[in-house]
């Protein structure tokens, strides 16, 4: 029995092409080196000794950064290609970690986080026009699942890895993993990949060919960004002031914060590509399937009230595990399907644009939540928040389902 439900297992990862694989191999790299931004709250806050205020402002700088990133490398992806921008943001961002561990003052860390997040995030959009021109049409949302999986497997290893690194050398160790990865995984992508021309990979006539030719006035993809901000607002609250929280209310280390986010990426590596290929087959409706991502979210943000109890912070993460699978691989198919011909950079750019926004909002509202009122407000306010968000995405999905009786018609 074992042994079929292996096979059927690595049966999900079958029809992949040589470079979906070797993008799939490069994100892990780089994410597994990215071990800077579990830990960069309590860097600023326990290390360098910042108010809660000022970490969420450096948050706010990070999330500002990482949103005009995404706007650039979306634009630069549409005008010369997805390739130069990945080479040029990943090269020049690990550069850029290696000086930022000597950077300590407030208003440096302020302009240097900004700074590097413009150059590191211009790789997202591009990244997910690579996935366009790589991967068949028939397996994108597969072939997203896969580099997703890459990233959470980068991120299973990274935090408990991370975790030891600062208890033994500290948290200037991180800054050099961080950029030497940076580094690694990029020269491996430009020696192995080539460059694809853009005319072979854009995509067949969507909805928003017929219905609209501006990405500003598709109305229902821009209520969708509403939910999608908002399962990135509760999503970041692991990486802001969970970290915070749990140190501070169960007294837990460094690394068993980060066996925590491990538990997280481990369960992605092995549920994640079988549900995706399951939901993939029987064609559920992704709107859907991101509506109820954010309702489990939601609903998780709640158990946090349980604060006597150190093994919620397990079932937590459990239950956000599986609202993040439903969540996030659906709602990037949703945007690259959405895209017309020629604008699939500039779709992705305010997609991923949406979860930058989701960063700033998430550290600063959850930072100023708890400086203010404390944990407890700020577990229900996101918990309510995602309710919300569940709401838009129902509003998306009827919208949907009116447009296709207009397109029929």
């Amino acid at each position: 029995m074992l042994k079929t439900a292996f096979f059927k297992y690595i049966n999900n990862f079958k029809g992949f092409s040589r470079e979906i694989w070797i993008l799939t191999l490069v994100t892990f790299i780089n994410r597994a080196g990215t071990m800077v931004l579990p830990f960069l709250s309590k860097y600023l806050k326990e290390d360098l000794g910042f108010s809660y205020s000022q970490v969420g402002w450096i948050m706010v700088s990070f999330g500002c950064g990482s949103m005009l990133g995404s706007w650039l490398g979306g634009k630069l992806s549409d005008k010369i290609g997805f390739y130069k921008v990945m080479i040029f943001s990943l090269l020049t961002s690990g550069l850029m970690f290696f000086g930022l561990q000597h950077i300590t003052s407030y208003i440096g860390l302020l302009v240097a986080i900004f700074l590097i997040m413009v150059i590191a995030d211009m790789f997202r959009p591009a990244m997910f026009v690579s996935l366009a021109a790589y991967a068949k049409p028939e397996n994108r949302t597969r072939a997203l699942t896969l580099v997703r999986l890459a990233i959470n497997l980068g991120f299973a290893a990274g935090p408990a890895l991370g975790g030891l690194i600062i208890m033994n050398i500290g948290y200037k160790g991180l800054f050099w993993i961080d950029g030497a990865t940076c580094v690694l995984a990029i020269l491996i992508f430009w020696w192995k990949v080539k460059e694809k021309e853009k005319s072979k990979y854009l995509n067949k006539e969507n909805p928003g060919d017929i219905l609209t030719a501006s990405v500003f006035k598709d109305i229902p993809f821009w209520i969708f960004l509403i939910t999608c901000l908002i399962t990135g607002i509760i999503f970041f609250q692991l990486f802001t002031t969970l970290p915070l929280y749990h140190k501070e209310q169960f007294n837990l280390t460094e690394f068993r914060t980060g066996l925590l986010l491990t538990f997280n990426g481990l369960l992605i590596f092995f549920m994640e590509m079988p549900l995706v290929t399951y939901i993939e087959k029987r064609k559920i409706n992704h709107v859907k399937l991101v509506t109820l991502g954010c309702f489990i979210m939601a609903i998780c943000m709640y158990m946090l009230l349980f604060n006597q109890w150190e093994f919620v912070l397990w079932i937590m993460m459990f239950c956000m595990t599986f609202g993040e699978m439903l969540a996030f691989p659906f709602a990037n198919s949703f945007a690259m399907s959405r895209a017309p011909k020629g604008h699939e950079g500039r779709y992705m750019a305010i997609f991923t644009m949406s979860y930058s926004l989701a960063h700033i909002l998430s550290a600063k509202t959850g930072m100023e939540n708890i400086e203010l009122y404390g944990y407890q407000f700020n577990w229900l306010f996101m918990g309510t928040l995602g309710l919300m968000g569940a709401g838009f995405g129902y509003l998306v999905y009827y919208l949907l389902q009116k447009e296709t009786r207009t397109i029929k018609n």
